[in-house]
């Protein structure tokens, strides 16, 4: 049987265990409410005279004073259960902002009505008040000195807007002010006019006029108020407004003119203004009058305000008690919430038939998260399943010697083995969300075909240069079809790296062609040869008329036999290579011989032999590998006479020889004209050649020997600190297996003898 799982079961503003202190401090809240409604019910009926108790003011200061001690009671309950709400909130509880909300809209419910009822009892009061008062009159003095106001405020604005537009056209003619002050006299006549000015003048800070704009006012330009021109600035005007005349003035700075202030004046109807100095006054009287009821209007109004009081905080106080019975299931829920958000599903919600409809969602809650864990639990099992099958997926494709790239419908990398990494020279990590035509642009063209081809399997070899080397593959294009049947296919791009097997093959095609071209030239050639002698010694005497042209003819005959008889011996040599005997030697010896036979004949280049002071000795077939190295010095010394020294330097075979990693490498390099980029591996094939009269089978006949002994051949261009980075490259690297290690503790007598013979 599962174990239960947890309940949440804490109480909605309290700690676990405080429930039943919130019960005890309920009760006095619940006194506190029923005692302050039926004393504010008490007050209401005492103050309409309902009882035989007289309201005096006596009594209404007693009602007062119980009144506003209930009150301050609700109001230190209420406050106390606000803060708690607030604490809450801001401590970021589960519901806490719910539960505001709620408590706001009891309390808005709630003083709705007890404000409404607070102002029909004050409209009663007063009706009650105004029997004594003319509120018709004073409606009416109300309204008309607003109607009065708002003309001359309208009347202001107006002005205020004129003036500063005013301002702004004559600040603009600050160059006429300066230059014809007539000119700018009519310009400020046309702007009073225009703008509808009874007058219009510019002044100085100390009131004196500059000018006065001349218009139809039929009365003097009045001096402006003291204290008014100090208090204008540039951008707001300074309003001076009609006290016992109907005139209206504005005074503002001018911004370009220095010093100088415009004063414009403008009529307002003289009867609006006595209008509203008559009903300023009346107002003024009647408010006076007014004053003596306010002793007597608040001390029926505090009752009123307290009973209003007393009745919000109330219900505000039910709207809390309420309100944390409503939130209380619903936090439950949002802290189950929270912790299945964490990944706990192992809770329950409490579910009490007397929360209702949340009840029921309670229950609802538990079945679901009952059915959350059994999910989660499949989906675990299946993450587990998916997991081992990814690792086998790993392990197989760790394992497969072919390169394997993973490619998504869009052509983006998304797996990539440590074969494909090794093999085409590139990183998992960097290769992965990367183009596949981004990273390996050869590759990824097979791949837009096979793509379009509609084919599920495409096959394309190609060729192209990996860490600098020139490398044949096969790449095979494999459709996967998505498991949900979507359109969507993921590809599969299988990558096998067969550049050896490509020149395997066509050596050994080309072995069997050698084989027969030597078989069917090389029995011809001697009787050819032979007739070709025996017609110069016999005939040789008798010819007497063009005897030049004959012995010219029979050498030909001899001299091209012997030429294709030393290529049929290239290609016997070719077909039938020995099988290397091998014994232990020193290399440093193979390479010296080999060398000196081309320096005796080439007088013309230096050579260059860095062999270092310890031995390279190994097993070998040391007659083959002096063949090699004659071939690859060879082959470097005509690649110097085939490209013309025009800076007047000569040429340079450099011959180098040590231990690296365990194996031996040697490194033959010349400046001369260097090996093509394109095709160079090919090179390394049979008749393959650059040259005019090359045949071909230099370097396929010193590959097959490196590789009989267990090396490779590589071709590369000369360093770049090689007198100039000009020429080629050619290394032969031979295995640790063939090579012998060092012997420790040799005596001195055979370190000096090795030091002389690596001289020379």
């Amino acid at each position: 049987m599962a174990p239960q799982a947890p309940v949440l079961n804490q109480p909605l503003f309290s700690e676990p265990g405080a429930r039943d202190g919130r019960r005890l401090l309920a009760l006095p809240g619940v006194v506190a409410v029923v005692g302050a409604l039926v004393m504010a019910a008490i007050s209401f009926t005492i103050l309409v005279g309902a009882t035989p108790i007289a309201p005096d003011a006596r009594t209404t200061w007693a009602l007062i004073a119980l009144n506003a001690a209930f009150v301050l009671f609700l109001m230190a309950l209420v406050g106390r259960e606000v803060h708690r709400i607030v604490m809450a909130r801001r401590h970021g509880k589960a519901a806490s902002r719910l539960h505001v909300r709620i408590v706001a809209m009891f309390a808005l419910v709630a003083a709705i009505p007890a404000i409404m009822v607070a102002i029909i009892a004050s409209i009663t009061l007063d009706i009650g008040l105004d029997r004594w008062f003319e509120i018709r009159t004073k409606t009416i003095v109300n309204s008309s000195l607003s109607i009065a106001d708002a003309y001359v405020q309208e009347n202001a604005r107006n002005l205020q807007g004129t003036t500063l537009s005013m301002a702004y056209d004559l600040d603009a003619s600050r160059t006429l002010y300066g230059l014809d002050r007539t000119g700018f006299l009519d310009l400020l006549n046309k702007e009073a006019v225009g703008r509808s000015l009874a007058h219009a003048a510019l002044i100085k800070p100390d009131g004196s006029f500059v000018m006065s704009a001349q218009t139809d006012a039929d009365f003097a330009m009045p001096e402006p108020p003291e204290g008014a021109v100090s208090s204008a600035t540039d951008g707001k005007p300074v309003l001076i407004e009609p006290r016992t005349r109907n005139i209206m003035g504005a005074i503002v700075k001018l911004r370009e003119i220095e010093g100088l202030y415009l004063y414009t004046i403008r009529l307002v109807d003289p009867e609006v203004i006595k209008a509203r100095q008559i009903v300023r006054s009346n107002t003024d009287e009647y408010r006076n009058l007014e004053d003596n009821r306010r002793t007597s209007q608040v001390a029926f109004a505090l009752p009123y305000l307290s009973l209003t009081l007393i009745i919000i905080l109330s219900a505000i106080w039910t709207g809390i008690a309420v309100a944390d019975r409503l939130v209380r299931p619903i936090r439950q829920l949002i802290g189950a919430a929270d912790e299945v958000a964490t990944g706990n599903l192992d809770v329950a919600v409490p579910v009490r038939p007397s929360d209702g409809d949340v009840a029921s969602l309670g229950d609802t809650f538990n079945k679901m998260l009952l059915e959350l864990k059994s999910q989660r639990n499949e989906i675990l099992s299946a993450k587990d399943l998916i997991d081992e099958r990814r690792r086998f997926s790993e392990a197989v494709l760790a394992g497969v010697t072919a390169g394997v790239i993973g490619v998504d419908p869009y052509g983006i990398v998304t797996i990539v083995n440590r074969s494909a990494e090794s093999m085409l020279a590139i990183s998992a990590s960097a290769a992965l969300g990367q183009n596949l035509s981004a990273i390996l642009p050869h590759v990824g063209r097979v791949f837009e075909i096979g793509r379009q081809s509609g084919k599920p399997v495409y096959r394309e070899q190609v060729t192209f240069f990996r860490a600098g080397t020139e490398r044949t593959f096969n790449v095979q294009i494999t459709v996967e079809a998505g498991d949900d049947g979507s359109e969507e296919k993921s590809y599969v791009v299988t990558v096998d790296d067969i550049t050896d097997l490509v020149q395997a093959q066509r050596s050994s095609a080309w072995a069997d062609v050698a084989r027969r071209i030597a078989h069917e030239i090389k029995n011809p050639l001697t009787p050819i040869q032979l007739s070709a002698e025996r017609i110069k010694r016999r005939y040789g005497k008798v010819i007497t008329e063009d005897r030049e042209v004959f012995d010219q003819c029979t050498d030909t005959i001899i001299r091209q036999v012997e030429d294709i008889g030393r290529m049929v011996d290239e290609f016997s040599a070719f077909a039938r290579m020995p099988k290397p005997e091998m014994k232990a030697i020193d290399l440093r010896e193979s390479l010296r011989e080999a060398s000196f036979l081309v320096e005796v004949s080439r007088a013309d280049i230096t050579f260059e032999r860095i062999f270092g002071n310890e031995p390279l000795k190994g097993t070998f077939d040391s007659r083959l590998l002096a063949q090699a190295f004659g071939n690859v010095i060879k082959n470097a010394a005509e690649a110097i006479d085939g490209l013309e020294q025009k800076d007047g330097s000569h040429g340079i075979i450099r011959i180098q020889a040590g231990r690296q990693n365990g194996a031996i490498r040697i490194d033959v390099i010349d400046n001369g004209k260097g090996l093509p980029r394109e095709n160079r591996q090919r090179l390394l094939e049979p008749y393959m050649t650059t040259r005019e009269k090359g045949t071909g089978l230099g370097l396929a006949i010193v590959k097959k020997i490196v590789e009989d002994h267990g090396g490779r051949l590589e071709l590369h261009d000369a360093p770049a600190d090689f007198h100039g980075g000009r020429g080629a490259m050619i290394s032969i690297i031979l295995p640790p297996a063939a090579v012998t290690p060092l012997r420790e503790g040799k005596s001195e007598h055979e370190r000096e003898t090795e030091k002389v013979d690596n001289g020379v």
